[in-house]
């Protein structure tokens, strides 16, 4: 059976805050961590009200002291907003206080809006275009082959690099270098099955990496019936159309007739970006997930479960993991 991980937007929920939303993410991640879950990432967003881990190291700290063996991590860090040697040091330290536990997920889109993105990089000439440089960079910070300058803690630090990718871009270079690569199917699929042939089929083997290891991330809301998981869904629905709108926000309760008063382009834009999502029945769930890993080859589904009910989130991911045991 696939493996499962969890990946924690920390959503800030319409009525609530940032402090109730990290105290959440640490009472999730130790369920999932009982629930057998591999791994629990946590993302980097900027100026978005409806997210709580844009310090997102800060946050897999946060979560490292809650739990005991669940791999922890970033899917991902937006490195371009970012020197290669302060995310050294930053998982290096986090590696030397969770050794053996901590991933590091590497993108190159800003995770923000562009206003945003210029003040992130107020004092930094790189950007995307250096990506590939600026990974090899801080690879080289960990293997301690980045003299004269050390990250100290990094040097030598046992972090696991995956790339991330939402097109072929990451999944070329991922194959290029030789490293794990996770792609986000549960919010832009459009070139998921493009990615995967180029990952798997440009793969070369490295020192870090023997074979190919492909992540996929998909929604997935549970719940013991079907009409349930539909209505929890629209919660999900109403956040992508509001951030497509340019108007994202705190995660909105759900809303019975959601779907139904959509015009056309609307409901065709959701069955687009949401193509990968996973709403039902336990058993339908499980089935339908099942077959999606079998399809593309998945070795492990990183499953997002953006509920607005934090009790329901947590039920949600139990009946998950009943069902695919």
């Amino acid at each position: 059976m696939v493996t499962l991980s969890a990946l924690d937007l920390a959503p800030i929920v319409e009525g609530s805050n940032v402090a109730t939303a990290l105290q959440n993410t640490a009472t999730l991640a130790r369920h999932v961590e009982q629930l057998g879950f591999r791994r629990y990432w946590l993302a980097e967003h900027h100026n978005m009200s409806g997210i709580a881990s844009a310090a997102t190291s800060v946050v897999i700290g946060h979560v490292g002291a809650a739990t005991s063996s669940l791999r922890i991590g970033a899917g991902g860090i937006m490195l371009p907003n970012h020197a290669p040697l302060l995310i050294a040091e930053q998982f290096g330290t986090l590696e030397a206080l969770f050794p053996g536990r901590i991933d590091l997920g590497l993108g190159r889109a800003p995770g923000t809006d562009p206003v945003t993105m210029r003040a992130l990089r107020r004092t930094l000439a790189g950007s995307v275009d250096s990506f590939p440089d600026d990974v090899l960079e801080l690879m080289a910070y960990f293997e301690g082959e980045a003299a004269p300058v050390r990250a100290v803690p990094g040097m030598g630090a046992n972090v696991e690099v995956w790339m991330l990718g939402s097109s072929t871009y990451g999944a070329s270079l991922a194959a290029a270098l030789g490293l794990p690569y996770a792609f986000a199917s549960h919010f832009a699929p459009a070139q998921l099955d493009a990615a995967i042939e180029a990952y798997k089929g440009r793969f070369r083997p490295s020192q870090r990496l023997a074979e190919p290891h492909l992540m996929l991330g998909v929604n997935a809301i549970v719940a013991d019936s079907e009409s349930e998981a539909r209505w929890m869904a629209t919660s999900l629905a109403q956040t992508f159309l509001r951030l497509r709108r340019g108007n994202p926000g705190p995660l909105p309760p759900p809303l019975a007739g959601f779907l139904e008063s959509l015009a056309g382009p609307d409901l065709a834009l959701l069955e687009s970006v949401l193509s990968c999502s996973f709403v039902g029945t336990p058993q339908r769930v499980a089935q339908d997930l099942a077959a999606f890993a079998e399809r593309t080859g998945a070795d492990e589904l990183m499953v997002v479960c953006n509920v607005f009910d934090f009790d329901k989130r947590l039920r949600s991911y139990e009946l998950l993991a009943k069902a695919m045991a």
